[in-house]
């Protein structure tokens, strides 16, 4: 009953300057991250609010081996977030507790192992590649649209980076981040201006 979500809000995503225009122009559409590692599970990242982040996000990527960003961009988008799994909601921190003892049961029972989030290295608290994060993510979209009512969305709160200062618990990258599954959730694009004043 109080789990309503603001009709809209503002997602930014970082990609490569070309790529943003054919999706403006309708010539493509956003393309679904499909990684076993991705933070929430399948879907079009968005940083919640936070054009900056993006922007950020965006020269980070062009930097990485194989990177498809020759220059860095970002888009705007009006989403509209639906039914979403939205881990700043207790009762879907409660429902996905439920659903990794299901998956861990299910993968015992076929003998496979528990997917395991990993790091970049010993002091990489945040954990860029998020196996497991992502599998139960994944298996919580399958229930529920077993159940006749698929996600349209995922969001949640992410500490990253490094303190702001000494013994900070604030962090130099922390977003609230969605992923957005169905397609239909983004109502509109638009290329970020600058504030005027």
């Amino acid at each position: 009953m109080y789990s309503s979500k603001p009709s809209v809000v503002y997602g930014f995503h970082g990609l490569d300057r070309k790529a943003a225009f054919r999706i403006l122009n309708g010539e493509s559409e956003f393309k679904h991250s499909t990684n076993d590692y991705d933070w929430l599970g399948t879907g079009v990242y968005f940083w919640e609010n936070n054009l900056e982040r993006a922007r950020q996000y965006a020269i980070e990527n062009q930097q990485r081996k194989g990177s498809k960003i020759a220059e860095p961009f970002v888009l705007g988008a009006i989403l509209e977030l639906g039914n979403c799994l939205d881990l700043l909601d207790q009762k879907y921190n409660d429902f996905l507790k439920t659903v990794y003892t299901q998956l861990k049961e299910d993968l015992d029972a076929l003998g496979e192992p528990l997917p395991v989030n990993s790091g970049f290295g010993a002091s990489d608290f945040d954990f860029k590649k998020r196996q497991l994060d992502c599998a139960v993510i994944r298996y919580a979209c399958e229930l529920a649209k077993n159940e006749g009512e698929d996600f349209d969305s995922v969001r949640a709160p992410f500490i990253e980076g490094e303190p702001l200062y000494p013994g900070a618990k604030f962090h130099t990258n922390n977003h609230i981040q969605i992923a957005v599954i169905n397609p239909d959730c983004i109502k509109g694009i638009f290329i970020p201006r600058e504030k005027s004043r």
